[in-house]
């Protein structure tokens, strides 16, 4: 095997900082791109070259003025989120130069990361650096610890065009779901949900009562319910409930691409389902699981060489397309990921 080769450490980068808090429509003109020196890792930091960034609803959030259980953003300094990249100077030994890992410094061409919270990849686990950054991990951790989806469940996944979601429908088959219904914004997702994503029928935002579109397209009602989007479609979902559902809450995408941004989404149960079927709600955090992303690496890896999974994910090229980026995904442009290469 010939030597990693380490590019030339150039003396400056850039990096895209939050220039106002939004509120209302995300704009480009809420995102600056600087040119600043290329930091100079510390002892137990190591150097890392960003090859590919993603972009998530919660960033939406994080740019506001809402109080959060997470960091926000802080106007005039850069953004930060999950990104792959190589490592080209660790002055502490932990790591190599030239090693694939991922980091949670996206938005920036270059980062000096604690070595702590630096994780190092197998290049050949995964077919491209991209995939490392699917929302896989949490999709297959919801379905498969947390709503415990068993053959023959009839499962129903809220957002199934995002990053999530677009993955969860291919898994609960891959788990037994005996039928598999997703919702989303527009006709043209769902025909792609159904065609491609393993999804059997769809129900459209907008195109009539949720609950009257879901009791359509899971007649027998639901045994599992996977919710990035929180809102109108948990009531819905509790409403056809069979006994004994488990719903597993992983997101709140109703209020986080709505127009103020923000983390809460109050929704009205009825608790007499909830107690007379048994349902048990529970929210799924991948944060709480650290064995899983090397159990869905493997897992994923393996789907994507058989080719009984694939990786929807929009792609878009430099650092300087990351606002729009960000901007096409509270629009609801993309199916699945959405992720930045530098």
């Amino acid at each position: 095997m010939s030597p990693t080769v380490v590019p030339a450490i150039p003396a400056v980068h850039r990096e895209v900082r939050l220039a106002d808090q939004a509120e209302g429509e995300l704009t480009a003109g809420h995102f600056t791109i600087v040119e600043v020196p290329v930091p100079v890792p510390e002892p137990g930091e190591v150097l890392v070259r960003t090859r590919v960034m993603a972009v998530t609803a919660a960033m939406r959030t994080q740019m506001t003025k809402v109080p959060l259980p997470m960091p926000s953003f802080v106007p005039g300094q850069a953004l930060w989120g999950a990104a792959v990249g190589e490592v080209v100077a660790a002055p502490g030994g932990g790591f190599a130069p030239g090693e694939l890992v991922h980091h949670p410094y996206g938005w920036r061409e270059f980062a000096a990361v604690e070595e702590s919270r630096v994780r190092r990849l197998d290049p050949d686990a995964l077919p491209t650096p991209a995939a490392h950054l699917s929302q896989g991990a949490t999709a297959w951790g919801a379905l498969r610890r947390a709503a415990e989806v068993r053959p023959g469940d009839t499962v129903f996944v809220t957002g199934a065009a995002g990053g999530v979601g677009s993955l969860a429908g291919q898994l609960a088959r891959r788990l037994g779901a005996g039928r598999v219904v997703g919702s989303t914004g527009s006709e043209r997702k769902a025909a792609r949900l159904r065609a491609e994503l393993g999804y059997d029928d769809t129900i459209v935002r907008g195109a009539g009562p949720i609950e009257r579109q879901l009791r359509r397209a899971a007649p027998g009602g639901i045994d599992v319910l996977l919710d990035t989007v929180g809102g109108e479609q948990l009531p819905a979902a509790l409403a056809v409930a069979r006994p004994d559902a488990r719903f597993a809450l992983v997101g709140a995408l109703s209020s986080q691409l709505g127009g103020s941004g923000g983390a809460l989404t109050p929704v009205e149960l009825d608790t007499g389902l909830i107690i007379t079927r048994r349902v048990t709600l529970r929210g799924f955090g991948l944060y709480a699981h650290p064995d899983l992303p090397q159990e869905w690496t493997k897992e994923f890896g393996q789907g994507l060489r058989e080719g009984s999974l694939t990786f929807p994910h929009a792609l878009l090229q430099g650092i300087e397309q990351a606002p729009r980026a960000l901007c096409e995904l509270t629009q609801g442009r993309h199916i699945g990921a959405v992720l930045v290469e530098l």
